[in-house]
């Protein structure tokens, strides 16, 4: 079982890791200015899911199991090399127009975005140094239980991150009035393409 101290630590850690500008958030954002709120809370729901699918990664061990496995992690870390700059190529060219407050977003835009958010965050290099090296700073893994991670590190985790990235999408969308025009569309998209084009080169050169 976790003590308050742990608890506080790890949701300070976990609470400014989120925070510090990275390609989750730089979709997070980018989405919530061009859809609104619906669509920033799924890009939200797909970052969380990824967060913690590798948290449940680290707690359970699985990361030590897939480090004896080299070709497959190499493969899975070119993959979401790649994926992450399929997503730059596609908000660098993306087709910009006048922003409708108020019109609806369809089915299908909204599980795509949830979808970008899980990708995104599988292949974040700063969210996979979180949860495999500075997580077992900040707790002792051998220590949690299947109790622990299910009613303690799930669902504080889950808090901290919707916390975190509401922040994000409210503060999007009360800017969206100063995004409205073409070109401060593209200059955001193009910012998130090339933070997302940063990450997939770390994540190749680590």
């Amino acid at each position: 079982m976790l003590d308050l101290s742990q608890i506080l630590t790890y949701s300070l850690a976990l609470g400014i890791a989120a925070a510090i500008p990275g390609p989750g958030m730089a979709a997070l954002v980018a989405r919530s200015v061009s859809g609104g709120i619906f669509s920033g809370f799924c890009v939200l729901l797909g970052l969380i899911l990824g967060d913690l699918t590798y948290l449940s990664f680290a707690v359970f061990g699985l990361a030590m199991i897939a480090e004896h496995f080299n070709a497959l992690f190499q493969l899975v870390r070119w993959g979401a090399a790649l994926y992450l700059c399929y997503l730059a190529w596609q908000f660098w060219f993306a087709n910009h127009q006048a922003i409708e407050v108020g019109k609806a977003t369809n089915k299908k835009e909204l599980l795509s975005a949830a979808l970008s958010g899980l990708t995104i965050t599988l292949g974040n290099p700063k969210t996979i140094a979180f949860y495999l090296a500075i997580l077992p700073l900040v707790i002792d893994l051998e220590a949690v239980s299947l109790q622990t991670w299910a009613l303690i590190l799930m669902p504080l985790t889950i808090l901290v991150l919707l916390g975190v990235g509401a922040l994000f999408i409210f503060a999007a969308v009360r800017i969206r009035h100063l995004l409205s025009s073409q070109h401060a569309q593209q200059i955001l998209f193009r910012g998130a393409a090339t933070i997302m084009i940063a990450a997939a080169a770390s994540m190749l050169i680590r």
